[in-house]
């Protein structure tokens, strides 16, 4: 459910192996499919009979999205998320009482090589389903991902630390960008990661940005800043170096 970037990803990747069908609310996005069902109706679905359902739209959609098939999913459907950000989903899930399997492909066709996924790497959720998570773990794999596997809990605080932080200080740089040219080639990188990351949708960039754990990381960054301000205002070279050994300590 869900044709966007990963959506359609997913289909193309599945479908290799599997039977699978592809719905979206916008059937535009169907057109380019092939070796796969393409299901114009909800009802569709109940004809399909499938064994697992992939809930691949944002997050502010999830539970409508779910909501919307379930009446069409025969009993034992494993459902299937893979969210960027699951609050709310354990406690959904819970209250849904059926079988769920909630995974975080960690990466996008902005910045990854699709044709080599070997550094990049995927997020298993603990309190999935075990036949569930046996099936996205022998498919990470066939992609060479690395596996990991967390809670909920965990997985968010993981993405607030991994991907609040660069999202944050690539918005703060280009919020302070002026329309000049600048030569310089570190700022050149910025700039393309800047660009990279606005070129993604603005659903995904609002979901990891107002994940509930993200607002500690800010506050950790306007904390860094205050003292790299305090430290240049008092052109204080001693504990200038105190703070690049420490950031060189840091990545290492």
């Amino acid at each position: 459910m869900g044709a966007g970037h990963m959506g359609a990803w997913l289909v193309e990747e599945l479908c290799l192996d599997h039977e699978v069908a592809v719905y979206d609310t916008d059937r535009r996005k169907l057109k380019y499919f092939f070796n796969v069902k393409r299901l114009l109706e909800l009802v569709e679905v109940k004809m399909f009979e499938p064994e697992l359902v992939v809930n691949a739209v944002c997050l502010t959609d999830i539970r409508k999205a779910f909501e919307d098939v379930l009446p069409h999913l025969p009993e034992g459907c494993i459902l299937s998320d893979i969210a960027s950000v699951k609050a709310g989903l354990s406690e959904y899930y819970r209250d849904l009482g059926k079988r769920f399997v909630s995974t975080h492909p960690m990466f996008g066709p902005t910045f990854a090589n699709i044709r080599d996924l070997r550094n990049e790497n995927a997020i298993v959720i603990k309190e999935s389903d075990e036949e569930g998570k046996s099936f996205f773990r022998n498919f990470y794999q066939s992609l060479k991902l690395n596996i990991f596997e967390y809670t909920f809990e965990e997985h968010d605080k993981t993405m607030a630390y991994s991907l609040s932080i660069p999202f944050a200080s690539s918005m703060v740089f280009t919020a302070c960008m002026k329309k000049q040219k600048a030569p310089g080639s570190t700022f050149r990188k910025h700039l393309l990661i800047a660009k990279g990351l606005l070129s993604e949708d603005d659903h995904l960039l609002t979901e990891i940005m107002f994940n509930p754990f993200t607002i500690r990381q800010i506050e950790e960054i306007n904390s860094q800043l205050a003292y790299l301000t305090h430290i240049i205002k008092g052109r204080d070279h001693e504990e200038m170096e105190k703070f690049l050994n420490k950031l060189r300590n840091n990545i290492e």
